[in-house]
């Protein structure tokens, strides 16, 4: 390939080529039907053109806010999936089978064979977390339950765990599969979902919370980040007092129960990997948000969690998160406050908080507008590129995204990976995407290549396809197009539009 100009008709690795195209008119047709299904699904497809040209997109949208469980998937990729050890075996047992290979190389005695067992171990774990990464990028890549697939994303980045905490790399996909099948339900049930699950305890330190012996760390980023938010009418005391609460939560990977007095037998609760164990828990009342707490074990929680789900302050924050993954950087006050509405009229449904957004006039206005994050770059260019035909293999495209800085399950911190432009529109960034632009554009990738075949599996890009021409041609900005006309092979071509200003935006 030649070296390519960075000119007026060809600028797409630096940052000032990430600007935004102009609004788009409101007017229904396939290209502005295109914008529309790139802005709820992974990318835009003809499957789902179709659809939406033929019977509109309310249709469209009823379907998708109640989606098949489980999905439909091409036979490709639902026969990778199956193949997944985490698709095969349940959470607990494989918990403990990991733990039983970590106990067994902390044993050994010489040390070279101790080095090499704990470095198996290690390697192991890693294996199960980026099974987990392939089944989430084959779910977003060929699921026909599309928005649930960017839900899924939306709700592991909003209660986010980091895989490198502890053993959580075999916990992250049954995490995940969970936040999935919840998705578009009621947000208590996301909110005691992941209260219970063993990755958020472990996680973020509630199973060393016991009654006199507090851990805050759970109860802050609960309120923090999952429910009320920063200015959400919480203070300090609340933060200590919800602690209190979630004593005695924690995470048991053996078999054995603890040993309890006989009163406190009653109210031990197990469930899976997570364990409720009273003689950890601060029995005392509390007072939480202005109301009183009464101390009776375990269910002190379910009070708490409902009180937080229906808070207003939750309505808004979350609704404002929701707003700023579909929406816009900086969304309108007027659409979030509307969301927020409907949150507290349908007690908290995501389906109908996303039905108010969609409708609203604000969501049209900014259909192509939105800068796409590195996760929605990669899996948008593979879709497009790709179409129905499965990868084989997920591996560069996780490779990828380590490179952009958005690895599946690898932010450290609990806020989750940024959601706005300014995270990710670098010069760094937009050098490394127009790379894979080009790994894409020229060729497989890898992504065809098959553990143990010496090559990769014949793939070729075919991006010219009736897509293009009626949802992405028409839409195209003037530099875009010269650039195109420019391409000098099919290769060029396809790196050209997967590196242009408007590819970078949903």
């Amino acid at each position: 390939m030649r070296k390519l100009v960075l000119g007026s008709a060809l600028c797409f690795t630096l940052i000032g080529c990430a600007t935004a195209p102009q609004p788009t008119s409101t007017a229904h047709g396939p290209a502005q039907d295109t914008l529309w299904l790139d802005r709820l699904t992974w990318g835009a497809s003809s499957t789902d053109l179709k659809t939406v040209q033929a019977k509109g997109r309310e249709a469209w949208l009823d379907a998708q806010l109640q989606p098949a469980n489980p999905a439909a998937l091409p036979e490709a990729a639902k026969t990778q999936i199956q193949a997944l050890a985490i698709s095969q075996q349940p959470l607990l047992p494989l918990v403990q089978q990991m733990e039983a290979q970590r106990k067994a190389a902390d044993a050994l005695t010489d040390d070279a064979a101790k080095a090499e067992a704990q470095k198996n171990y290690q390697q192991a774990l890693t294996k199960l977390a980026r099974e987990a990464s392939t089944r989430q990028l084959l779910n977003a890549l060929y699921s026909p339950s599309q928005v649930q697939e960017q839900l899924t994303w939306f709700w592991f980045n909003h209660f986010n765990v980091h895989q490198y905490k502890a053993n959580l790399r075999v916990m992250v996909g049954d995490y995940e599969q969970g936040l999935r099948e919840r998705s578009l339900g009621r947000f208590r049930d996301l909110l005691g979902y992941t209260a219970h699950h063993p990755a958020m305890l472990r996680y973020l330190d509630n199973e060393q919370n016991a009654a006199n012996r507090i851990n805050e760390n759970y109860a802050r980023e609960a309120l923090e980040l999952h429910t009320l938010g920063v200015g959400g009418g919480y203070s300090q005391r609340d933060v200590q007092e919800l602690a209190r609460v979630l004593t005695g939560l924690g995470v048991n990977q053996t078999d054995n129960k603890p040993k309890l007095k006989p009163a406190q037998e009653a109210q031990y609760r197990r469930d899976g990997l997570m364990e409720f164990n009273p003689a950890r828990h601060d029995f005392g009342d509390k007072q939480l948000l202005g109301i009183t707490v009464k101390g009776q074990g375990e269910a002190e929680l379910d009070q708490v969690l409902d009180l937080l789900a229906r808070h207003p302050s939750t309505a808004r924050y979350v609704s404002r998160k929701l707003a700023q993954y579909f929406v816009a950087d900086e969304p309108p006050p007027a659409l979030v406050e509307r969301m927020a509405e409907r949150w507290q009229q349908s007690d908290g449904r995501i389906a109908e908080v996303l039905r108010a957004m969609v409708g609203a006039p604000e969501f049209e206005a900014s259909l192509g507008r939105k800068f796409k994050d590195p996760t929605h770059y990669v899996v948008s260019a593979v879709r497009l590129a790709y179409a129905d035909k499965v990868v084989l293999n997920t591996g560069p495209m996780i490779g990828w995204l380590y490179r952009l800085g958005q690895a599946p399950y690898n932010r450290q911190t609990p806020d989750g990976y940024a959601m706005d432009e300014s995270a990710w529109a670098g010069p760094g960034q937009m050098t490394t995407r127009f790379e894979i632009a080009r790994a894409i554009g020229s060729g497989s990738a890898g992504l065809f290549k098959v553990e143990g075949e010496p090559k990769d599996r014949p793939a070729f890009p075919q991006i010219a396809h009736p897509l293009y021409y009626e949802g992405i041609a028409p839409r195209l900005a003037a530099p875009t197009q010269q650039a195109l006309a420019q391409a000098t092979s099919p290769q060029e071509w396809n790196t050209y539009l997967l590196a242009s200003p408007d590819f970078m935006h949903r």
